[in-house]
């Protein structure tokens, strides 16, 4: 039992140093320098925690992560400095949790803290660099409070009942692996989005030429839905989208057909999806990396699709609103001609 309290201890630490490592050395040192705590016969090893040196340089790389950590996108670079940083210190932290056990036993340990604090570390960023998208800071602000309260509120209840603390961890790890496909594609989108928009600036032309093909990769696509017979007035690259049975699927296509002035097709590597148009509103939202074309009900009621196209596609998702806007008016002026003759 010492000895599974002893890598509960380890791995705790490891987790919360993959969070904030400085805060986790700060709020530990501070403890046993100022005997908050006293450290049972197992866990002496940890006392060097409480040298006034590492409580010092601990304090001071907190008080600036503290502020970097509210700023965003500079956490975001942050965080990718300390993507090694954090795994190796929280290994090193499990590692004098355990003192001198026996070699193998050292390195088997220091994997399994590396491995937790990775995640931890991940599970972060991932969260982070998702939330500097919002043009207002006070997300950055409160996911970097939420983060430091969990680190503190972590180490106190690990004091009080570290098995606990480590089937909590457990639980988060757990539900971070199941929602691991969704946040590395956002992750995934989100850095692809970053670079363009560093790397190109906005199209401002007015009008473009929608291209009439669709990319290499997506034509098998269209030609297994049997849709390869209806003439493709344009097809739009995009990279997701989401709406009512599109399940954000990264990298796709937008398709226009003359057959269906009403419908558009989206197009993935592994289905090709009918979206229709009756009743509803097209519009460009745009965002701070990306430009938004919005698919929405008239009224309350009814199916809404979003689709993300790069910043640099800006005349091009002007174009597809103009287009599908004059799709949906002609039936109107269809029957406005009928009524007036």
């Amino acid at each position: 039992m010492e000895k599974l309290d002893l890598l509960a201890v380890a791995l705790g630490l490891a987790a919360f140093a993959g969070i904030n490592l400085y805060l986790t050395v700060f709020a530990t040192g501070l403890a046993i320098h100022f005997h908050w705590i006293t450290l049972a016969p197992q866990y002496q090893s940890l006392e060097v925690l409480g040298n006034p040196w590492i409580i010092t340089i601990a304090g001071v790389l907190y008080f600036l992560e503290f502020f970097a950590d509210k700023i965003p996108w500079v956490d975001s670079i942050w965080d990718a400095v300390h993507t090694l940083i954090r795994p190796i210190g929280g290994a090193l932290l499990a590692i004098q949790v355990l003192g001198h056990p026996s070699p193998a036993f050292t390195v088997i340990v220091a994997l399994l803290a590396g491995g937790t604090s990775l995640i931890a570390h991940t599970a972060k960023a991932a969260t982070r660099l998702a939330s500097n998208t919002s043009p207002e800071p006070f997300s950055n602000i409160g996911l970097s409070l939420g983060e430091d309260a969990a680190v503190l509120g972590g180490l106190v209840l690990m004091l009080f009942n570290p098995l606990l603390t480590l089937l909590l961890l457990a639980l988060g790890f757990a539900a971070f692996f199941y929602f691991a496909p969704k946040i590395l594609r956002a992750m995934k989108t989100k850095i692809w989005l970053t670079w363009k928009k560093l790397n190109g600036p906005a199209d401002r032309q007015m009008w473009v030429k929608l291209p009439t093909t669709l990319p290499a990769r997506l034509a098998s696509v269209f030609s297994r839905e049997n849709l390869l017979g209806e003439r493709i007035a344009w097809a739009a690259r995009c990279i997701s989208g989401r709406g009512k049975g599109i399940a954000a699927n990264l990298f796709g296509a937008l398709v226009a057909t003359r057959e269906e002035p009403r419908k558009v097709i989206f197009v993935t590597w592994k289905s090709a999806r009918r979206i229709d148009l009756e009743g509803s509103k097209v519009r460009r939202e745009p965002g701070f990396l990306s430009e938004n074309l919005v698919i929405s009900p008239r009224t309350e009621k009814g199916p809404r699709y979003s689709f993300v196209f790069p910043r640099s596609d800006l005349a091009v998702v002007e174009q597809i609103v103009h287009d599908l806007q004059e799709r949906l008016s002609e039936p109107a002026l269809q029957q406005q001609g009928a009524a007036v003759s």
